[in-house]
Parts: structure tokens; sequence; C-alpha cells
């Protein structure tokens, strides 16, 4: 997975940086799912989609951080966020469940 894909700007391009690149996507992304949720509803607020976005992102940086660049700070810096954004899931679906009728 290291193969080189392609040079863009002097920029070399493989398998893991596209993971890395569209788990960075997905983690910067979910602060405009969260800017849109709030003006919507005319106040702060934390869509779900923020959290799904927020695993699948920091799962795909651990992904590239472990097995496509094997950097201990990437690493560290990618599992204290998937473990909260892993919790609040837990907590929504918790909930879901709680609240749905029986």
């Amino acid at each position: 997975m290291n193969e080189v894909i392609a040079v863009v700007l002097g920029v070399v391009v493989t398998p893991w940086k596209l993971i890395g690149y569209l788990g960075v996507s997905l983690f910067a992304g979910r602060w405009f799912i969260q800017l849109w949720a709030s003006k919507r509803a005319g106040k702060p607020t934390m869509p779900v989609l923020f959290w799904y976005m927020s695993m699948a992102g920091s799962l795909m940086l651990l992904c590239y951080f472990i097995f496509g660049k094997n950097d201990s700070v990437g690493i560290l810096s990618n599992l204290f966020p998937t473990g909260i954004a892993a919790y609040n899931l837990y907590l929504e679906l918790t909930h879901r469940r709680s609240a749905a009728p029986v």
C-alpha cells in the first residue's frame, strides 16, 4: 500500500495517504456539519452525524498513522478522539433505545 499512485505538485500520493486525506477531510468536515446544525437550530448543537464523522475520521487517521506512517504521535493524537466519539455514539444509541416506544 506504499506504492506511488501519483505525484501532485511535488506531493507523493500513496493509498495510505489517500486514507489519511479522507480521514482528515471527515474529521475537519464534521465542524461544518456542526455549524450547519447549530445555525438551523438557532443554538449550539451536536448532531449525531458529527460523532459518526469523528469516529470514521479518527479510525482512518489511526490506520494511516499505524500502518502507513508508523507515527506514535499521530497514533496517540487520534486515540483520544476515537474513544470520545465511540462513547458519545454509545450514549446516543442507549438514549434512543430507552426513548423508543414499547
